[in-house]
């Protein structure tokens, strides 16, 4: 067998790719899923009074485990998969494809500017496909936080993803679409370019390190750091738009802008990366256990389904 047909032999379906993706996501979500229902706690209070609800991320752990027990912390799971299973199953599985399409055609890494593009392009596919999941998150991990009377109380998912259908008709499980891109396009963008670009540089730089956890785990560490502080104002944003009510037809928030500057405005400038510390303690460990996860998952599939030695996820 000639080595381009080995390397052929070797390569994932493209559905693969997809599937890998997604469940690398969903395992990820099981382990950081109480730090974002904590992020879009701290995001949402003083929303209107400007007042802040919690001194701090311990502080809102408390304070969900004294009034709604410690369970509330996994508030939204089903919602979270359902993310997952749409969102990062179109993100990754656009990124990967695009990425493996370049060294292709290009017989090389992908440069920075590449994979920035290719990042935006996975972003906006992904999050148009995952809003209405979005939606239902938003609303499932901040309901506790509202008076009995005024809760929605979904009692999963597919009953929130109904009833919003239902009350509020099929374009509000699309609300929020803009904000909702545009951080995922700022997202992937930091994200997955940076993964990328740090794990070219630990392999081939000063530090030559070698392809497996341990490379794996600072790309994503640091990825995840420079994620959060370039998507965190957008975050809130999104946060806000999709958790707001319509009272007689009219909207607390107009838009992105709006939001953001009566942030500003009304809580201060540095309110736009409020829940900083949860948003990158879920972030980062979720980037790393995602990435991890995924490469693992693509060394297994490799090797024990297509019988051959490639590693990673071409990433």
């Amino acid at each position: 067998m000639s080595d381009k047909e080995s390397s052929k032999k070797v390569t994932p379906p493209k559905g693969m790719k997809y599937l890998i993706g997604g469940a690398s996501g969903m395992g990820a979500t099981m382990c950081v899923q109480p730090l974002d229902l904590v992020k879009n706690r701290m995001q949402i209070s003083g929303a209107g009074s400007g007042k802040k609800e919690f001194r701090n991320s311990f502080h809102c752990i408390q304070m969900v485990i004294s009034r709604e027990g410690p369970l509330a912390l996994y508030q939204g799971i089903s919602a979270a998969l359902l993310r997952q299973a749409t969102y990062t199953t179109g993100r990754l599985g656009v990124y990967t494809y695009l990425n493996e399409e370049y060294r292709s055609r290009f017989s090389r890494d992908p440069n920075v500017v590449a994979s920035m593009v290719m990042g935006i392009i996975a972003g906006a596919a992904g999050a148009f496909i995952g809003t209405p999941a979005e939606v239902a998150l938003i609303r499932m991990t901040s309901d506790g936080r509202l008076p009995p009377e005024e809760r929605r109380n979904y009692k999963n998912v597919g009953n929130a993803l109904a009833r919003i259908t239902r009350e509020e008709g099929l374009t509000a499980l699309w609300r929020g679409c803009l904000p909702t891109v545009g951080r995922a396009m700022v997202v992937n963008m930091t994200q997955l370019a940076s993964y990328s670009q740090f794990k070219t540089y630990f392999r081939t730089g000063p530090l030559q390190m070698e392809e497996g956890i341990k490379l794996h785990f600072f790309a994503s560490m640091l990825s995840g750091l420079l994620t959060t502080i370039t998507s965190m104002p957008l975050d809130i944003a999104k946060t806000r738009i999709q958790n707001m009510k319509v009272v007689d037809g009219k909207q607390e928030y107009k838009g992105t802008t709006d939001v953001l500057l009566r942030v500003a405005r009304h809580e201060g400038i540095f309110s736009l990366w409020k829940g900083f510390t949860p948003y990158y303690f879920r972030l980062g460990p979720h980037t790393v256990l995602t990435f991890i996860l995924m490469e693992q998952m693509n060394t297994a599939f490799n090797k024990y389904v297509l019988g051959g030695e490639k590693r990673g996820s071409s990433i």
